[in-house]
């Protein structure tokens, strides 16, 4: 039996406790770095996949180490594991998934549906760490076929800022020695369960939080000539800056300014002292998002001054441009077309929503790509953030077996 005939069984005979894994992560979800239950339930999997009992006692702060794994705490409620095959030091691939939930309260009938109030894994992360653990058991279990070293980073901490992965990357997950390269996988609700999505280069957008406070001078509404009006103020910055994207952005680089926060916190007949923006800047280039962030604050108080009023701007930096190293991801297009054929792979579209993944690929070669998950028969075909999302549980079987493939490849020839 050959090696891809073999890990398509594995991954065809593990799919229900792999099912099983994610239905209790789903069950069971935690909000961003506080995912203390998450990482004690995955650290007994490891545990029960390498047939080595773990007893730990501070979860937090632990490492065990071995001649063929280690696993170490790392993150506080992150987890880094090491696993050694033929010639270890070939190459170096690190594994990536996600831990932290939502703050959704789930819109569900099934069994496995959150029993945390107020928390949801919206974001399919529980699905993300159950095939990552469905992969860890194929490659353990086919050790002796293969050659390298695996580093799998479970994550906490990818739905806020500053994201998980800059305390992964501080914490040394990329560091001795570094990766030659990482892989992350991601469900996509768009797609079919059994089919994949990649996409060479730039893929995903950079993402900024912009808060502005217009200050004023209020007063009866009646009598605006008394008043230094901050609503009005506000008005007028929130359309002008809207010339910061049709009027300052090349046109071959997407990019969106979206305010989707105002509070002016007055009354029918009181003009407030002053009103807040809260809004969200993306783009595609490095050198343009840092020249928009000037021009931003620049515009906004400018135009505060103009009107006699006063504006703080504050830009809160998050993930950067996300970008797929063109030779690896090729690659690993071409074994993905190699493990499940061409009419199940497509070229995805770039995207302005945001992944903290970009700040590995800023780091060292990268490749994200997605995940079908949807069964459109079956009506699985909610949207990522959405209170029904859920996926079609087959999935999980692709999940794992691609990137199992993809890791005992060689990517990077």
């Amino acid at each position: 039996m050959d090696f891809q005939t073999e890990i398509k069984r594995l991954a065809k005979e593990y799919l229900p406790e792999i099912v099983a894994i994610r239905n209790f992560l789903h069950a069971h979800p935690e909000l961003s770095f506080v995912e203390f239950e998450t990482q004690k339930f995955v650290v007994n999997k490891i545990s029960e996949i390498l047939r080595y009992e773990i007893s730990i006692s501070d979860y937090h702060n632990f490492q065990v180490k071995t001649e063929t794994f280690k696993l170490k705490s790392i993150a506080k409620t992150g987890l880094l594991l090491e696993i050694k095959g033929n010639n270890p030091e070939k190459k170096l691939v690190a594994l990536r998934a996600d831990l932290d939930a939502l703050p959704i309260t789930e819109k569900s009938d099934k069994n496995y549906c959150s029993k945390n109030v107020g928390i949801m894994h919206a974001c399919g992360h529980d699905v993300h760490t159950a095939s990552l653990l469905g992969t860890l058991k194929i490659l353990w279990e086919t050790k002796q076929n293969w050659e390298g070293t695996f580093r799998f980073l479970f994550q906490p901490g990818e739905e806020v800022l500053p994201g998980g992965a800059t305390l992964m990357i501080a914490e040394g997950a990329l560091e001795n020695p570094i990766p030659d390269y990482i892989i992350g996988q991601h469900v996509f609700p768009e797609l079919a369960s059994g089919k994949f999505g990649f996409r060479k280069g730039v893929y995903m957008a950079s993402t900024d939080e912009i808060y502005i406070t217009v200050k004023g001078k209020g007063g009866h509404g009646a009598m605006p000539h008394q008043v230094i009006d901050p609503v009005l103020i506000a008005a007028h910055i929130l359309t002008s800056l809207q010339q910061i994207v049709s009027r300052n952005a090349k046109p071959n680089v997407p990019t969106v300014l979206s305010f989707g926060k105002v509070i002016a916190n007055g009354a029918t007949n009181i003009i407030p002292d002053e009103v807040k923006l809260e809004g969200t800047f993306r783009t595609m280039d490095e050198n343009w998002r840092k020249e928009a962030h000037q021009k931003i604050s620049n515009l906004a108080n400018q135009l505060a001054e103009s009107m006699g009023g006063k504006c703080e701007v504050n830009i809160v930096k998050g993930y950067p441009v996300l970008e797929n190293d063109f030779e690896l991801t090729e690659n690993a297009k071409l074994e993905a077309i190699n493990l499940v054929g061409a009419n199940q792979i497509i070229d995805l579209d770039i995207r302005m929503t945001a992944e903290d993944f970009a700040w590995y690929s800023q780091k060292i070669p990268a490749c994200f790509y997605r995940l079908g998950t949807a069964n459109f028969e079956k009506n699985i075909t909610s949207p990522v953030h959405t209170a029904t999302f859920d996926i079609d549980e087959n999935a999980l079987e692709s999940g794992m077996a691609m990137m199992a493939w993809l890791a005992i490849n060689d990517l990077k020839k």
